[in-house]
């Protein structure tokens, strides 16, 4: 009796330990605010259309409201318009979109051939056409993920106006001196005339709900963004719509072209992306060739192993980090393009596709790059790469479900019939997530990915392990999942400690893990089309802390402190693929 009674008592102080930070309450209402969200923004893409304050808009309003994600900071204070959730919202719309009325989510439908100006934001990849005063067309070519993202920015974007709104208004209904004052501003502003700066701060700080203080400092934010306009323009605009749409009745609407709602889901454009670089490897003769595929940026594999060649720096003039900082400031165009440039001319090969799924690919052929001075950073065995001859296929970042369309479809056999497939050795997977524990920079190595929501979830073994990223300053978390999330906007602190605290132990969360690993296993596993026992590497750094204020994504990037885990990694990655012993390699081929 004693014995047991000492048993449960042990599980009942780890149970403790395990919920302890955890608001169970709040964290099931969160998820099923984020059900509630997702089902509403399903039943209004396949209805056609949606007004934001109409009765299916409200639900999403609601939904959201609930939820009260972190990257949205204040959305849900009645008065105060938040600054850098709206800072990171306008930086992943097109330009000017505050001005319309009218929003319709489209496939690619012809009007990059056509006239119309395209807009593209600086932080979402999407093709997007101002079709008149009151109007603009996004085109979605990323799956549902991408419609997900853009529904809930516009939720949050229409919540903030609705505070400028009622802000602008008295108890009578009638428009405030500080409106008509902006008003005033605005005009100037587009006039190109002077106005005085810290008057129009006091007048815009009474319309945002925010101070003197807050104000200046969100405009010089919004200032460094060429993308945007101004904050006092966005301000306007929102509270100008918005104040239509409640004195005069004038509604704003979002409509799914028919086309989109036809083609999501089908794998049109990852088809046509994956056929375009099958096609190349055919005609430069590369078919039977070792592939090894990496998702990651577009500059850390082409730097690592072209820019000590093309740039002529040794080992001793820079460390490979000194370079990649070096490299990566923004004043340097003029070397980043030196490298790329000696790149194409020395084994790279790119195959760009701006007008569709925004996935650019380089092809590597080792066969043809000088190892001489990349020896320090990435010992080869040159021996070994001469008889190999591997083809690196280096795709920049997918976005949400369009990792599980561009994967699955690259991974299929070239010719159906046929069955002729790529001989892909292996899959490495970089990329940037959310951390639960640790901070900006930081290191995670993940063992499996689970899909939120869902009972979903992928093991795997991962080839790399803590010891190759230890010694480097940055603290490496492993030994635990990390969790593919519907959104990163739609994620609050309860649901986080959920993930971190329960028996999940999950160490990071992101948007493509789940989708990328379903297609590498059905590849494997089922379809037969790669090897089975294929070498997975999974490696991500952290973005951002999203459980510590003021680290969450709409706190900024990371910038120079990016440079060394980004680097880190794609070295890592690299040393695995190419820097091969001649007897591991003579064990692989007995």
């Amino acid at each position: 009796m004693w014995f047991f009674s000492s048993v449960l008592r042990i599980c009942q102080d780890k149970l403790n330990k395990m919920n302890k930070g955890i608001n169970r309450k709040r964290a099931q209402e969160s998820r099923a605010a984020i059900e509630r969200l997702y089902i509403t923004m399903r039943h209004l893409f396949n209805r056609g259309s949606y007004k934001p304050y109409g009765v299916s808009g409200q639900s999403l309003r609601e939904a959201l409201l609930m939820l009260s994600p972190e990257i949205y900071g204040s959305m849900a204070d009645e008065e105060r318009v938040e600054m850098d959730g709206l800072l990171y919202v306008m930086d992943r719309l097109p330009k000017g979109l505050e001005e319309c009325r009218f929003i319709r989510l489209i496939s690619k439908e012809g009007f990059a051939d056509s006239g119309f100006e395209v807009i593209i934001p600086p932080k979402r990849r999407r093709n997007c056409y101002r079709i008149d005063e009151e109007q603009m067309f996004v085109e979605m070519t990323r799956g549902r993920s991408d419609i997900y993202d853009i529904l809930t920015h516009l939720t949050f974007l229409y919540i903030e106006s609705s505070k400028i709104q009622k802000n602008s208004m008295d108890a009578k209904g009638r428009l405030r001196r500080d409106w008509f004052k902006l008003e005033e501003i605005v005009q100037k502003e587009a006039n190109g005339e002077d106005f005085n700066v810290e008057i129009a701060y006091t007048y815009l700080s009474n319309i945002l709900g925010r101070t003197f203080e807050e104000t200046e400092a969100a405009c010089k934010k919004f200032s460094k963004s060429n993308a945007n306009n101004s904050l006092f323009h966005i301000t306007y605009w929102l509270g100008k719509i918005a104040i239509k749409e409640y004195k005069d009745g004038l509604d704003r609407e979002i409509i799914f072209s028919s086309s989109l709602r036809d083609r999501v889901g089908h794998h049109i454009y990852g088809d046509r992306w994956a056929n375009t670089i099958k096609a190349h490897i055919l005609e430069k003769s590369w078919l039977e060739r070792p592939v090894h595929v990496i998702s990651a940026n577009m500059h850390s594999v082409m730097n690592v192993l072209y820019g000590r060649a093309a740039l002529q720096k040794s080992q001793e003039e820079y460390s490979i980090y000194e370079l990649a900082s070096l490299i990566s400031n923004s004043d340097n165009t003029e070397m980043r393009q030196k490298i790329r440039n000696y790149a194409l001319k020395h084994g790279m090969h790119q195959i760009d596709d701006p007008k569709v799924t925004n996935i650019s690919v380089q092809l590597i052929d080792t066969e043809r790059i000088d190892f001489s001075l990349a020896d320090d950073d990435l010992p080869v065995d040159r021996e070994w790469l001469q008889s190999e001859k591997p083809l690196l296929l280096v795709m920049d970042y997918p976005f949400g479900e369009q990792g599980y369309e561009l994967m699955d479809e690259l991974l299929k056999p070239f010719d159906d019939e046929k069955d002729i497939a790529l001989h892909v050795k292996s899959i490495s997977i970089m990329g940037k997530a959310g951390i639960l524990e640790g901070n900006k920079g930081d290191i995670m190595i993940p063992n499996a990915h689970v899909f939120e929501g869902t009972a979903d979830n992928y093991p795997f073994e991962n080839d790399l392990k803590r010891e190759d990223f230890e010694g480097h300053g940055l603290e490496v978390y492993d030994n635990g999942p990390m969790i593919t999330v519907l959104g990163t906007s739609l994620q609050n602190r309860d649901v986080l400690q959920y993930f971190l605290r329960s028996s999940w132990r999950a160490i990071g969360l992101e948007m493509e893990g789940a989708h990328l690993q379903k297609a590498i296993q059905s590849a494997a596993r089922v379809r037969k089309s790669i090897r089975q026992d294929v070498t997975i590497r999974y490696a991500y750094y952290a973005s951002d802390n999203p459980l510590i204020t003021g680290h969450t994504l709409a706190s900024g990037s990371l910038g120079q402190e990016g440079v060394k885990p980004t680097y880190l990694i794609t070295l890592n990655i690299l040393k695995k693929i190419l820097a091969v012993k001649k007897n591991e390699a003579v064990e692989e081929t007995s």
